[in-house]
């Protein structure tokens, strides 16, 4: 029997925050005693505003991803009610909030002798270099190889450090051990942090006396010491980003796709902990933030942000409209429209011998120091044996050289945030010589500022940007600790040292006419090629005549026939596709005459015929092998297979042989090769 169907999801969703509203409010109530109440009931309530808060969280991304159309009947006045439900929880979040600090300071101040509060500060600065010289002492242990002296000293360390430095956390989910040595805990359980480790895993020790690694962003401080500037302190410290404070926005962000491609990169950098102890890349080193964000889904990929967008009603698209003067789509201005120039990349460390280098690159996108705000594009980047530390790039691509090798990209943003800029991270994608393992690596990240603080655009010209280590979510940290930006001496020793850091040479450019004209075709939101400009302003022509200009009514919503449409977006997500679709047409564009060049319907219709004759056939072929991210062989057999049917097109003056020879084997045919479902494509924009 099949599952009825839910029925008024945002009535359930509202009926949810009344009963959590109903919760935080016997809470408050509770606490209200909370100077009458023992150490045991002040943790039961801080553990219940944890998990309050995480049904909050749920509620309000459901209260998120809900439409207008998942209703089975009209619903008035739908955004004003979503608007107040989000209102509610981001009041019931504040309140629990101010709770769970104000029972976070009680217990601190029960457990804490007023001459030890008001040695603080002292403390503090003490632990840090205790914990300085313990790591000192730890490694002059491991060279010398006794591990049983190496261990009785850590364990007299631990328990001296309890008594000082030590610090309860709670966890806020459950997590398994994925290897030996990681410590298996449970939502709500109380850890004692024994030492924080810089590369995201600490060692804790649970009520058992168990002891192990766990990762950072599982637990958040049970007994918060001391004054708002210790907690600060202590929040940068942990790299938390400030995603624990008491505002609200900051709070929200813990649960988004960014913060779970933090998580997934730290559940896999024992990996990296093991090449860095290794001594095969340096300490600055982390697993790619950006890969992550890409491998999560198609939320920040270019065929993503290449489809229209809806208004906030869902009744019309908001950046694609007809202009009945031009016959076409109407031109978009944004805020941010210009050519950025990837010129090279130096003094980038080179990773050891046990990793072979599959692929170095460069991937950008919009960034507001917090969320990524636009698709994320990928440059790849050249390198010669002799200078193995110099990244370069070739602007201008031109023929069939490969677009993933242009240097010259398009930057378009309508964002309004005074904090918009470019997020550069430098990257690697290697396999390990004795495992086999693949994976991929940040080499530095530096964040380039789009807007100065009276808001005034930054100027076009050539920008020196040094590079620094760990995750964009980390600061202060070096991409390699071993040449220190804290240069000491002479003028010219300060200089030698800042010429030996790593850095990334990139231009602005301002647009010309006739170029800010192409880029106004495009979505208002979007990062790619110049090389591959022409064919995204034919795929949105041919959007705006189909949706707009020949669909027999607005309220349609039948799935249309159009195999570019449905197929189109995949050419983003293979670059070499594009690359043959880009030759082709230059070879057919070639030929035309003046006057049929100047022809926009002429041209449209031809690149049709292109499209067909090359694109189509290729996508469906067996002999096509699937389309894997920096794999040589794989690459090669990719581009032999195009290349060879392209030089078959050309001899036969186009597909039509190749596709009814039998040499030809091709997939069963789907028919989402032919129909293009615009709801299920389209950007929504949020209400």
């Amino acid at each position: 029997m099949l599952a009825r169907r839910q029925r008024h999801p945002l009535q359930a969703l509202q009926r949810r925050s009344q009963e959590l509203k109903l919760q935080v409010d016997s809470l408050l109530s509770e606490s209200q005693l909370k100077g009458d109440l023992d150490a045991s009931k002040r943790r039961d309530i801080y553990q219940r505003c944890v998990q309050l808060k995480q049904a909050i969280d749920e509620n309000k991304n459901a209260l998120q991803k809900l439409n207008k159309a998942d209703e089975p009947a009209p619903v008035g006045n739908y955004n004003q009610k979503k608007e107040e439900e989000h209102n509610l929880l981001d009041k019931l979040t504040h309140q629990l909030q101010e709770l769970a600090v104000s029972i976070s300071r009680e217990n601190v101040t029960e457990t804490k002798a007023p001459s030890e509060r008001e040695e603080d500060d002292d403390s503090a600065d003490e632990d840090e270099e205790a914990e300085e010289e313990e790591d000192d002492e730890e490694e002059e242990s491991e060279e010398s190889g006794g591990e049983k002296e190496e261990t009785e000293e850590e364990e007299k360390q631990e328990n001296e450090s309890h008594s000082q430095t030590s610090k309860e956390y709670i966890a806020v989910g459950d997590f398994a051990a994925q290897q030996a040595g990681d410590l298996t805990f449970k939502k709500g359980e109380i850890l004692l942090i024994i030492e924080k480790k810089p590369d995201g895993w600490w060692i804790a020790k649970n009520a058992k006396g168990n002891k192990g690694l766990i990762p950072r962003t599982y637990v958040e401080p049970h007994n918060k010491e001391g004054s708002q500037d210790s907690s600060e302190e202590g929040s940068k410290e942990d790299v938390e980003v400030e995603d624990r404070a008491a505002e609200g926005e900051e709070v929200k962000q813990r649960t988004d796709s960014h913060w779970s491609a933090v998580r997934k990169a730290i559940s896999e950098i024992s990996t990296v902990d093991v090449l860095t102890t290794m001594g095969t890349i340096p300490a600055g080193f982390r697993p790619s933030t950006l890969f992550q964000l890409l491998e999560e889904g198609n939320q920040f990929r270019a065929s993503y942000f290449l489809q229209p967008e809806l208004t906030p009603s869902q009744l019309a698209f908001r950046d694609l409209m007809w202009d009945a003067k031009t016959g076409t789509i109407r031109s978009r201005p944004s805020r941010v429209s210009f050519i950025l120039t990837l010129w090279s990349c130096k003094m980038i460390p080179l990773p050891g011998m046990s990793i072979q280098v599959l692929s170095r690159h460069v991937r950008l996108c919009l960034f507001d120091g917090n969320k990524v705000l636009s698709n994320i594009h990928t440059v790849r980047a050249t390198w010669q044996p002799k200078k193995p530390k110099t990244w370069t790039f070739s602007p201008q691509v031109t023929g069939i050289l490969p677009c993933l090798l242009d240097g010259d990209c398009f930057i378009r943003s309508n964002s309004s945030s005074p904090d918009l800029g470019i997020l550069f991270e430098l990257g690697i994608s290697y396999i390990r010589n004795s495992t086999g393992e693949r994976g991929e690596l940040s080499c530095g990240w530096v964040f380039l500022k789009l807007f100065d603080a009276s808001g005034i655009p930054i100027p076009a010209k050539t920008y020196e940007l040094f590079l620094n280590g760990g995750t964009p979510y980390e600061k202060g940290i070096e991409v390699d600790p071993s040449v220190s930006r804290r240069a000491h001496g002479s003028v010219f020793h300060q200089m030698m040292t800042m010429r030996r850091q790593p850095q990334l040479l990139v231009k602005l450019r301002s647009l010309n006419r006739r170029s800010r004209d192409l880029l106004s075709l495009l979505p208002e939101t979007l990062i790619g090629s110049m090389c591959s400009i022409h064919l995204l302003i034919f795929y949105r022509q041919i959007l705006g005549d189909v949706l707009l200009k020949d669909r027999m009514t607005m309220q349609s919503a039948d799935l249309i026939s159009n195999p570019v449409l449905a197929t189109f977006p995949k050419l983003l997500e293979q670059p070499d596709m594009m690359d043959a679709l880009r030759s082709s047409w230059a070879e057919k564009e070639s030929t035309l005459k003046r006057s049929e060049k100047r022809d926009k319907e002429f041209l449209k219709a031809t690149f049709l015929l292109v499209y067909h004759d090359c694109v189509i056939p290729l996508l469906h072929s067996t002999l096509l092998p699937p389309f894997r991210w920096a794999e040589e062989e794989t690459e090669a057999a990719r581009w032999k297979v195009i290349a060879d049917f392209l030089k078959q097109n050309q001899e036969n003056e186009g597909a039509l042989q190749a596709l009814l020879s039998p040499d030809g084997v091709h997939e069963p045919f789907d028919i989402s090769e032919q129909t293009y479902d615009f709801l299920g494509e389209i950007r929504k924009n949020a209400a």
